[in-house]
């Protein structure tokens, strides 16, 4: 399994062909499923104003970026950072637009698909989607179906999302670990269930007993996990 780095950014707007900037970039690192606590985290001066939709998301003023460096300025730790990694990013193609157009700014700059894995980013809100056709498959949507605490999230925040989308991408993926393999008898091999696992040194919550609502996200887990196989291994039990 390749490495992969979870990303996301803030931007002063939402068209780069409007010359929006980038104003914060946010990776965490995985490597064979594992949170390494390895991030990257950088706010940048985007040399123009904050549109006032994009500030009411993120709360990022221009006051508070104006003696943070340029993109130039960290692109190589960037390039460093993610080169070889499977990316992934929630609505790549929004993101992705944005690092594109920061590096064309660069000369002999590359693209993103020139530094990722395959060429091209892991979309997780495609994935999502597929899972889950026809309902909100936005970020705290994700985190509520999954019972990912999300409450420190009164606003948007690079690195924050991207601690919580590597959460929700290891949730998503780790149900093709946990069906039982179904060869139509009785003596069906279950296969081990991949737990999500953190380094040594990540501090943790305290632990609480679920609410309704993460019951409710628990019972709309093992929904899909149905839906994908006709059976969840908790229905063996």
């Amino acid at each position: 399994m390749p490495r992969q780095v979870v990303l996301d950014t803030e931007t002063t707007g939402i068209e780069p062909e409007l010359g929006h900037r980038i104003i914060e970039i946010g990776c965490v690192e995985l490597v064979n499923r594992r949170l390494t606590g390895r991030v990257f985290h950088e706010y940048l001066q985007p040399d123009r104003e904050i549109d006032q939709g994009a500030y009411e998301v993120h709360g990022i003023s221009t006051e508070f970026l104006a003696d943070k460096p340029k993109f130039a300025a960290i692109a190589d730790s960037f390039i460093e950072f993610i080169q070889g990694a499977e990316l992934i990013i929630h609505n790549a193609a929004f993101d992705v637009g944005f690092l594109d157009a920061e590096f064309a700014r660069l000369s002999q700059a590359p693209r993103i698909k020139d530094l990722c894995h395959s060429g091209q980013a892991t979309d997780s809100l495609t994935m999502a989607r597929k899972k889950r056709p026809g309902q909100r498959n936005s970020l705290d949507a994700l985190c509520k179906v999954y019972g990912i605490d999300n409450s420190n999230r009164e606003l948007h925040g690079a690195l924050l999302d991207a601690r919580l989308l590597a959460e929700v991408y290891l949730a998503m993926t780790r149900e093709q670990n946990t069906l039982l393999a179904s060869t139509g008898n009785k003596q069906s091999q279950s296969i081990e269930a991949e737990p999500i696992q953190r380094v040594a040194g990540r501090v943790s919550g305290p632990s609480y007993a679920a609410d309704a609502d993460e019951s409710q996200g628990f019972d709309a887990l093992l929904d899909s996990i149905r839906s994908s196989a006709g059976q969840a291994a908790w229905d063996e039990l």
